[in-house]
């Protein structure tokens, strides 16, 4: 009995911040006018929302591939230098208002930024580059942690074994460290997919609104619009996409 008041918190959480709030979404998407109608969710194959989708698909994988690049030898540095000051470092940009620290890049990437000023580029401000750096600095820290927390728990004697053998680095990093880290790495792609996918704020702070993924469109329909119908159905085509991607990572872990 003691364990089920405990509970009690948690499912007031779940129905008041999940499924309610998903009972108004699936309502608005699927109701209009008081009739069931799938209008609202084959409009995203409208090419006002088809644009910004495949925009929003290819800058996501494109964050995934180099945060996978970086994150993966950057855990096994990590992991060999075990100190655990360097993972503090990284844990602390996941500390900071993501605001503030997008507030930052536009600094730095703006025609009198620092980066123009060293290489001399010209501004980046208001591009599909911009919104990816955004992204990419955004969601690091949560590739970098999974992979490094998989990789610091391969067994030291397997690593040592395979050098003893004559493995490289290079062998030892993509016959061994790989496929044991297979879980922290598959659990990094959702981690930074995800989020990469429904993100909006990026693209309206460092892409001017010159870049559209599809979650400006939606949040778009929702504020300026006060298309709720609209905005409820290309919601939901998201969710869709995004729970049959989870499902096909999570299929490829137990695999």
């Amino acid at each position: 009995m003691e364990n089920k008041k405990l509970a009690i918190p948690y499912i007031t959480w779940i129905i008041g911040f999940i499924i309610i709030p998903l009972f108004f979404i699936f309502y608005y998407g699927l109701i209009d006018n008081g009739t069931f109608t799938l209008s609202n969710v084959l409009a995203i194959f409208e090419k006002v929302h088809l644009k910004p989708l495949f925009l929003s698909i290819k800058l996501s994988l494109i964050c995934v591939i180099v945060c996978l690049i970086i994150a993966i030898p950057l855990g096994v540095a990590i992991r060999e230098v075990n100190s655990k000051i360097i993972v503090f470092l990284f844990v602390i940009p996941m500390w900071m208002n993501t605001i503030l620290s997008i507030m930052a890049w536009k600094l730095l990437l703006s025609t009198n930024g620092i980066f123009n000023s060293l290489f001399h580029f010209g501004s980046i401000l208001n591009t599909e580059a911009a919104t990816l750096l955004g992204m990419i600095y955004d969601l690091l820290p949560f590739a970098i942690m999974p992979i490094y927390t998989a990789i610091s728990a391969i067994d030291e004697n397997v690593i040592n074994s395979a050098s003893d053998l004559g493995a490289n680095k290079l062998q030892i990093l993509f016959k061994i460290i790989i496929p044991n880290a297979k879980g922290g790495i598959l659990s990094a792609i959702i981690m930074v997919f995800v989020p990469a996918l429904t993100s909006f704020v990026v693209s309206d702070m460092l892409g001017g609104g010159k870049v559209s993924l599809i979650g400006n469109i939606i949040e778009q329909e929702f504020t300026n619009a006060l298309n709720w119908n609209l905005g409820s159905g290309l919601s939901i085509v998201l969710m869709i996409f995004v729970f049959i991607s989870t499902i096909v990572m999570r299929k490829g872990e137990k695999n």
